[in-house]
């Protein structure tokens, strides 16, 4: 099946070709295994070659979006690292799972975000042995949602320890090995939250509009050693968060999406492989919603 393995990075979806194959072959692709885009109920898998045996990081991966971004990765054959703070089964259980998908290596470090000493460590120690890391995603975050009033310092320091400092922390170990390599790209996942706000999420706000703007002052300050950042911004995506949520509630946010319907994790999974490959080479500091038009 020719969409099975699309090895170009240029290849266009919206290209007259792919049209017309879609077209012919909707029935059939569906089939397909590889990456799930629910919107159309169809299986592509686009291979990004120069993704493969790629040293990637990817915080937060242990569960929810952060994990189906690693499960996406390892199908293009990365080294996928990822952290972990506890539970050495659970990690070694993900690791195993990484390496049937197809990555070529999995590096699974112990340490917590928030502790930059231990990170310091752990990255510089990976790289000493592996080389650098040149696909970064920042994703570890936490939201720990109350009203203005009843807002605890506590909460609002965990939340922008996790979501904001960490990426700064990390970002910046890495840094001057990332300037010594090639094909370096840091993708930072933010929220429409950032960009729009919301009742109840002040501190959580705060933290994805920060690294937004962080996003902007790397992809400026690394530029010219061929490093990108960008950032991504989803909105409402099916996690185990939202299996959570009663229909009703479900309802409510579809009725303020103008796709109505919740977004796949895959879709943001593919959205990283693309700003991590070549594919992206030319796209540098930008913000990209991926919402279902909820914010536009």
């Amino acid at each position: 099946m020719l969409l099975k393995n699309l090895t170009s990075p240029t290849f266009l979806l919206n290209s007259p070709l792919f049209l017309s194959i879609l077209s012919h072959n909707f029935i059939a692709l569906h089939k397909v295994p590889g990456t799930f885009l629910e919107s159309w109920g169809v299986r592509m898998n686009v291979v990004y070659s120069d993704l493969s045996g790629k040293n990637i990081l990817i915080t937060g991966a242990s569960r929810g979006l952060g994990r189906r971004m690693a499960e996406v990765i390892a199908r293009q054959g990365a080294h996928v690292i990822f952290n972990y703070r506890g539970d050495e089964t659970k990690a070694m259980e993900l690791k195993e799972e990484l390496i049937k998908l197809g990555a070529s290596q999995v590096t699974a470090l112990n340490f917590d975000v928030t502790d930059t000493a231990k990170v310091k460590t752990e990255l510089e120690a990976f790289v000493e042995k592996h080389g650098a890391i040149t696909g970064l995603v920042n994703n570890a975050g936490i939201s720990r949602d109350a009203l203005l009033l009843r807002s605890k310092e506590e909460d609002i320091d965990a939340t922008l320890n996790t979501n904001l400092k960490s990426a700064m922390m990390i970002t910046q170990i890495l840094t001057k090995s990332m300037m010594k390599a090639e094909n370096v790209s840091i993708v930072n996942i933010s929220s429409v939250v950032g960009l729009m706000g919301n009742a109840g999420q002040s501190a959580y706000a705060a933290s994805k509009a920060g690294l937004i703007g962080y996003t902007k002052a790397v992809a400026k300050e690394l530029a010219s050693r061929n490093v990108r950042c960008n950032a991504i911004c989803p909105g409402f995506i099916v996690t185990d968060m939202t299996d959570k949520l009663d229909d009703k509630t479900k309802e409510g946010y579809m009725a303020s999406i103008p796709l109505k319907r919740l977004g796949a994790s895959e879709e943001v999974a593919n959205l990283v492989c693309f700003l991590l490959s070549k594919a992206s080479g030319y796209i540098t500091g930008e913000t990209i919603k991926i919402d279902g038009g909820l914010y536009i």
